[in-house]
Parts: structure tokens; C-alpha cells; sequence
């Protein structure tokens, strides 16, 4: 190729194109790899030395500049700088002769410089990205994963499957270490929810999650053990389950609550895991601490069970909106006509996943804003022919609004940062009484709709009232005021009777806490963890309810309080609690921060606060809330091994989360 000669201006000195190339030469390092041609009118061309290639340089009066030519020759992507290099590959800076990289000089290129590869260090991140996006272990042995990693860098030595899923293991095993360590530094105890997933082979996937707060008042809820079982229908199955969760973390003796999957509700897995409480935490509330339904589940069950009910109406809205949405014509013949109809809709048409219930629920709040336009739509549109009737949009009306009582409770669990259990009471109660008033209406078609579903919620509002109303009472802007006025709402004149229930409950709980600091060694509150964990109840304690570990304790007690107040009656911290004045309800208000600020006031209480808070109502995660399906474990996922499969999803789970902080060193 011939190399045209320098151009020169009228007066024979170099033109003005030519000294601004120079003067580009003597600033980039590039220009000792590179060769600048012009090719035609306006247009300059670089080419590589090495394999000839052309790049763009300047177009008119662009200038592309130079960093896609330190890739070429950087990266290795010149394939002849590439071959010359194969055993000392290309460093800006290094001094491997006239052919090898260009010579290191101030600003250009310093960042390459400063960067060495690490395989390892390599070998982690591929590990922390599939952990973290679910990736399939062999994605660093398919070919387009490699061919991407090698054009980034060429010294990329590929993985094998092992070396990957070793990797995925060892941070699974550091994260989990660190887990433990904060786990084993909290004051108080742990409650677990259990939650069930199948698979195509009839395998269960038992998820054992942990909830607590740490002696800084933070709420964890973190994924602690993933266990196959090959029985799901097994009662065994899930109370060794547990017991496995139980002494992998170091936690006999600190099981506070449990909470099921409704799945998992059946009369021998309740009779199982009862025993299994009573032993593990014999005096808690006489096992009442023991949750037998999924909040989240529950309402999805009811929200299933009242779609089924209008199914036939439900389908021709669908089929409607389908019509509008699957069709470009027909959608902008719809919108044309609600313009002219002036319809004021915000709401975005769209076709539900049968899969999730809450996207029904939002096609039919939109369709019932747009059913005007519905109604007029097969005179404006001769292919639409779905008749859907005055009375049955009304009743598409009536059916949104009992689902929107579902769907905003429900909602509480989506959030990123998981509500502590002092929020529930109030949601749990008004549908409670909402779907009591609704069952007896006297309009036929409501309570015909909402009788079933209020005779299920009865259930559950039967099972968990006790626990809730407990939880909110530690709440300082509530106390038991609340729970008082939602009983008298719900229960009428029987509600003195229930009201008594959960007073006596809080209390003998509170005295229970008491009778444990009485056994723990004279230690500020957050000094006192290692007696915590150490600390367990007599077997021969919780007969017929008594929430006392034995006689004799309780007169141990009545001595102490003697000694200290010279035989004058003295209020409990929970009665002193009980009878200050409320906290001010302002809308940022903080529960966790409210005890932390007064746990040396309540050094007592606000270790029972901290466990009753850390209680979780729901066992499924945030996405999973409005699902109408048990989860199934993918074709992927079952062909791993059960440690391998526990690792990905713990190790994925606590991820997200970052570092866990770690107890000071002693």
C-alpha cells in the first residue's frame, strides 16, 4: 500500500491538517501502533501496523478520537499483536521491544497500568453473579458466555462446572459462618416460618426462614435452610426439618414462634409440630404461638375462592379486554370511542396471569372504569360481540371492592423491608369485621359472595388473634386500647371475655421473661447473650396453660420482689408500660427505634418487644405474595444436589443484603 506523501500548503510548509496530525502523534501513544491515511475528500482513516485494519479517525469535521485503537491493540483483539504476545501479553507501560506495547507515558492509558488480572478473584465474581441472578452453573462453559468473557480479556482461563460450583459453595459457607456469628450475638430468640415448594418429581422443598432482631433493634429475615424431602404429605417430614434448622444454627432452647405454609396444615403436622414447640419452648402461650395458616396465603385463598365464584362473568370481561388488547385496530378504534365518549378512566387496560391475583384484580378496576365504553363498543366496532350485562358490571363492582380490602392488606407484605408484627392486627381485624357484616347483609348477591370467605378468615382470625393482638400491644401509640375497641366492634358483648384472654396471656408471657433475667447472670442487657443462648426451660413445665416453668420459681420470685420493695406491691414494667400515655401517631413512626431508645427504661419488656416484633405472619417471599399457585421447584434446580440447590438459594438470599454486620471481637 502506498503511503501518500505529506501535503503541503502554497509557501511549501505543511498544511494545516498535517500539523494538527503531528501534534496528535506526539500525545497518544496509539500513534506508534497506528498509521494515518486519508482515504478521500474529508475522510482519514488509522491503520494498524500489525494487521492492517482500518478504523475510523476523522469523517468531516468529527474526530472519533483513540480509545477504540487502544482496544484494539490493549484488549488483544489485534490478532496479530495477539500471537506475538501469547506468552507476555500486552500491559500499556511494559518494555517487551519495538513491537510490543507502547510506552507508558503521563495520563495516557495510566488506568490499564494499575489493573493485573486475577484468575481467582475472576473465578469468585462468575460465582457471586450466578449466585445472585439465579444463572445455571455451567453458563461459564457455554460457548457464548466464553467467547464474550475472552474479547473482554484474552488471559481468561475458562471454568469447569466443579470449579464453579466449588466456588458457589465456599461463599455460601463464608456468608453462612458470618450469619451464625450475628445470629449467635442477639439477645433474644428466633421465630421460623415454613414454607413448602414441590416439583415435577413429587419432591418437597421444606424453606425455614428466620426471623429476629439484633441488639441494635434491626428486624432480619433471612432464608436459613433449604431441606428435599421425599415425602411432602410426611407429619415426620417437617418437624425433622425443623429440628435439622434448629441444631445447624444453634438454636435449641431459642425457638420462639412458628408459622406454616396453610399447605402444611393438616391435623398430624399440626399434632407433630405442636409437640415439637412445647419441647423446644414449653411455656410460651401453651403452644398458641404456633401459626397454622400463611397470612399471605390466606388471602390469596380468598381472593381464588371469590374469582372462581364469578368465573363466567370474570370471562367475559377478559375475553373483552383481550379483544382490545391483542389487536392494534381494535385498541385504537376503543380509544377513539372513549374520547368521544369523554369517559375520565386513568386506569391502563391490560390481560391478567391467571398466575397472580392481584393483575386480576387490576384488569377489573380498569374494565369497570371503562364499561362505558364497553357497552357502546359493538356499535362502533362490528367484530366485537361480547355482551356483558348492566346487572353483571355492577356486580364486577361489588366483587373489586371486597378484593381491594384483600389486595391492600396483602400489600403490607410486598414491601422491600419486611413490617415488623405489630402492623397486622389492625389490617387482620378489619377484614375480619368487614367480611362479618358482609356475610350477613342483607343484599343477596353479597352475601351469598362473602359468606364462604368469612367463614374461612374465621379460622384464621380464630388461630392468630391472640398473637397479634399481643404484637400490637407493644406497640407505644396503641397498646391495649386498640385491641380493646377492635374486639368490642368484633365480638360485641362477649368481648370482655376475649379482651381478658389476651391480657392474662401478655401477662403470664411477661412474667415467664421475667422468671428467665431472674436466671441470668448480673449483665448489662446486651452483655448477656452467651447466658441467653445457653439458657432452656424445664421439660416438666406449660401444665394446663400455666405459663410459669414451676411453683417454686414463682415463689423465688414473690421473695425477690419483697426483698427490693420491703413488702410494698410495685408495678411490673409491662403495667407501668400499660399505663403511661401514648405515642404521638405520626407517620413516620419508627416501633424498633421507640424501644431502643427505651430499653434501659424497660430492660425487661423490651426483650419480650423484641421477640414478640421479630413474630412473621407470612412464610412466602414479597414476589410471591399474590400468587395463586404453591411454588414448584424448576427441572434446573431439582437435578442439583440438595446441598448444592440449599447453598444457591441461602446464599443468593442473603446476598442482597450485603455484609452482616458482626459482633465486636472479645
Amino acid at each position: 500500500m502506498d503511503i501518500p506523501t505529506t501535503p503541503t500548503d502554497n509557501n511549501g510548509l505543511p498544511s494545516s491538517e498535517t500539523q494538527t496530525n503531528r501534534r496528535r502523534r506526539k500525545k497518544s501513544i496509539v500513534w506508534e501502533y497506528f498509521t494515518i491515511e486519508t482515504v478521500g475528500a474529508g475522510s482519514t482513516k488509522a491503520f494498524c501496523k500489525q494487521c492492517k485494519r482500518s478504523f475510523a479517525y476523522i469523517t468531516g469535521s468529527k474526530l472519533a478520537g483513540t480509545s477504540h485503537l487502544k482496544r484494539h491493540i490493549a484488549l488483544g483483539i489485534c490478532p496479530v499483536s495477539r500471537q506475538k504476545n501469547q506468552m507476555t501479553p500486552f500491559t500499556p507501560g511494559s518494555k517487551t521491544g519495538a513491537t510490543d506495547a507502547p510506552k507508558r507515558r503521563s495520563r495516557a492509558n495510566s488506568g490499564y497500568a494499575r489493573v493485573s488480572f486475577d484468575q481467582d478473584h475472576c473465578n469468585h465474581d462468575i460465582a457471586k453473579m450466578i449466585i445472585m441472578h439465579g444463572y445455571p452453573l455451567h453458563i461459564a462453559e457455554q460457548l457464548g458466555f466464553i467467547n464474550f468473557v475472552q474479547t473482554l480479556q484474552p488471559q481468561f482461563n475458562l471454568v469447569s462446572w466443579n470449579t464453579v460450583q466449588n466456588e458457589c459453595v465456599g461463599i455460601y459457607l463464608r456468608e453462612k459462618q458470618n450469619l451464625l456469628n450475628l445470629i449467635s450475638g442477639i439477645p433474644g430468640k428466633v421465630s421460623l416460618t415454613v414454607d413448602l415448594w414441590t416439583s415435577n418429581q413429587n419432591l418437597g422443598y421444606v424453606f425455614l426462614t428466620g426471623h429476629f432482631i439484633d441488639d441494635h433493634w434491626n428486624l432480619y429475615r433471612q432464608i436459613l435452610n433449604v431441606v428435599m424431602v421425599p415425602s411432602p404429605d410426611s407429619g415426620d417430614t417437617f418437624s425433622q426439618a425443623i429440628l435439622t434448622c434448629l441444631s445447624d444454627w444453634h438454636l435449641e432452647g431459642r425457638l420462639f414462634t412458628l408459622t406454616l405454609d396453610q399447605s402444611l396444615s393438616n391435623e398430624t403436622i399440626i399434632g407433630n409440630l405442636k409437640g415439637l414447640l412445647s419441647v423446644k419452648n414449653p411455656h410460651m402461650l401453651n403452644s398458641q404461638l404456633l401459626l397454622r395458616n400463611c397470612y399471605a396465603r390466606v388471602l390469596s385463598s380468598l381472593a381464588c375462592d371469590v374469582l372462581v365464584a364469578m368465573r363466567e362473568t370474570i370471562a367475559k370481561v377478559r375475553e373483552s379486554v383481550k379483544f382490545v388488547k391483542t389487536s392494534e385496530s381494535h385498541e385504537e378504534k376503543f380509544v377513539q370511542l372513549k374520547q368521544q365518549l369523554q369517559v375520565p378512566s386513568t386506569k391502563n387496560l391490560s390481560v391478567d396471569d391467571l398466575t397472580k391475583w392481584d393483575t386480576t384484580y387490576h384488569m377489573l378496576v380498569a374494565a369497570c372504569e371503562l364499561r362505558e365504553v364497553f357497552a357502546c363498543l359493538d356499535t362502533y366496532d362490528p367484530d366485537y360481540n361480547i355482551n356483558i350485562l348492566l346487572e353483571e358490571w355492577k356486580q364486577v363492582e361489588t366483587l373489586c371492592t371486597y378484593l381491594k380490602l384483600l389486595f391492600d392488606a396483602a400489600n403490607i407484605v410486598t414491601a422491600p423491608v419486611y413490617p415488623s408484627a405489630n402492623v397486622f392486627f389492625q389490617e387482620v381485624s378489619r377484614i375480619q369485621l368487614e367480611l362479618m357484616h358482609a356475610a350477613m347483609s342483607v343484599d343477596p348477591f353479597v352475601s351469598y359472595l362473602m359468606r364462604p370467605l368469612y367463614e374461612k378468615f374465621d379460622k384464621y382470625w380464630e388461630n392468630c388473634c391472640l398473637v397479634l393482638a399481643v404484637a400490637v400491644i407493644m406497640d407505644p401509640r396503641y397498646k391495649m386500647k386498640i385491641v380493646e375497641l377492635e374486639f368490642n366492634r368484633i365480638y360485641g358483648e362477649n368481648a370482655e371475655t376475649w379482651i381478658r384472654i389476651v391480657d392474662d396471656g401478655i401477662h403470664e408471657l411477661f412474667l415467664d421473661y421475667m422468671m428467665q433475667m431472674l436466671t441470668l447472670p448480673e449483665t448489662p442487657m446486651d452483655e448477656g447473650n452467651d447466658s441467653i443462648i445457653k439458657t432452656e426451660a424445664p421439660e416438666e413445665a406449660s401444665q394446663e396453660g400455666s405459663l410459669l416453668s414451676s411453683v417454686d420459681g414463682l415463689q423465688d420470685f414473690e421473695l425477690y420482689i419483697s426483698d427490693i420493695t420491703g413488702g410494698q406491691q410495685m408495678k411490673s414494667e409491662l403495667d407501668q408500660y400499660l399505663e403511661e400515655a401514648f405515642t404521638d401517631r405520626v407517620e413516620d413512626f419508627d416501633v424498633l427505634v421507640w424501644w431502643r431508645l427505651n430499653r434501659i427504661k424497660y430492660p425487661t419488656l423490651s426483650r419480650m418487644a423484641s421477640d414478640i416484633l421479630s413474630i412473621s405472619v407470612s412464610t412466602v417471599a414479597s414476589d410471591s405474595v399474590f400468587d395463586t399457585e404453591i411454588k414448584r421447584m424448576d427441572s434446573y434446580r431439582t437435578s442439583l444436589g440438595p446441598a448444592t440447590l440449599e447453598a444457591l438459594i441461602c446464599a443468593k438470599d442473603w446476598l442482597k443484603y450485603g455484609s452482616f454486620p458482626q459482633p465486636p471481637a472479645l
